[in-house]
């Protein structure tokens, strides 16, 4: 078959086309196996680590920001890597903060159509193509979470975060709100709803904790940890194998 004399090959009968796509979809596994291998490689030296999440949109000039940019600083400091998304927004004021710190600043970059241009505040900087390998990489290094006010994707690994510690699936690491007033609303329907109707269990809520200032943030840490070193116990590490 020929188009403006330029030969085209037939259309795949649909067989074909299935068998095609099946053997694309095979060979994605090895990428993925591979995105996980390197990924791990890349930062099995940053540990103790703090992941912090929150919003691609918000302005350097934002109150949120400001706040975000001194957590990542005093965590910095304090001889913790800080992970963010590598991108805008409070991704940036984390990675800021930590860079100009005395700890690792770490972005944990995605390929993404629009709100995702890596931010220069990054001593390491790793890019991923599948947000799943990604997730599991702010999991498995974190000893803590810090969840400053953010959209959807905030609210997607906070979610998650809160999951793997209820079921036991990761280890028990102090997941922090930051900034009452914005988390208020989600916290009340988390306890008059989800509590009061049975989704949840009442010491559920225990797994949340709240801060509205760096120090507070940085205590709160320590405070989980205070029994126990920040390094994953084996059984935790035998935990982290089936994230």
């Amino acid at each position: 078959m020929t188009t403006d004399n330029k030969k085209v090959p037939p259309p795949l009968r649909p067989d074909v086309a299935e068998r095609a796509w099946s053997a694309r979809e095979s060979w994605r596994v090895f990428a993925i196996m591979a995105e996980f291998v390197e990924a791990t490689e890349r930062l099995s030296h940053i540990s103790p680590a703090v992941s912090m999440f929150g919003s691609a949109r918000a302005k350097p000039d934002s109150a949120y920001f400001m706040l975000a940019e001194s957590i990542a600083r005093k965590l910095s400091d304090a001889g913790f890597s800080v992970i963010s998304g590598g991108g805008p927004g409070i991704m940036e004021a984390a990675n800021k903060g930590a860079y100009f710190g005395r700890s690792l600043a770490v972005g944990l970059n995605i390929e993404l159509p629009h709100e995702q241009a890596s931010n220069v505040f990054q001593d390491v900087s790793h890019t991923f193509h599948h947000f799943f390998a990604r997730k599991v990489m702010f999991v498995k290094f974190a000893s803590a979470y810090v969840v400053m006010p953010g959209g959807f994707g905030t609210l997607d690994e906070l979610t998650e975060a809160l999951t793997l510690v209820q079921t036991g699936t990761s280890r028990h690491i102090p997941i922090i709100l930051v900034h009452e007033p914005f988390w208020r609303g989600l916290i009340d329907w988390f306890r008059d709803t989800l509590v009061a109707q049975g989704m949840i269990d009442a010491d559920d809520m225990n797994l949340i904790r709240i801060a509205n200032d760096p120090d507070a943030v940085v205590d709160a840490i320590f405070d989980h940890y205070q029994t126990r070193g920040f390094e994953p116990s084996a059984r935790e590490r035998e935990m982290q194998l089936n994230l």
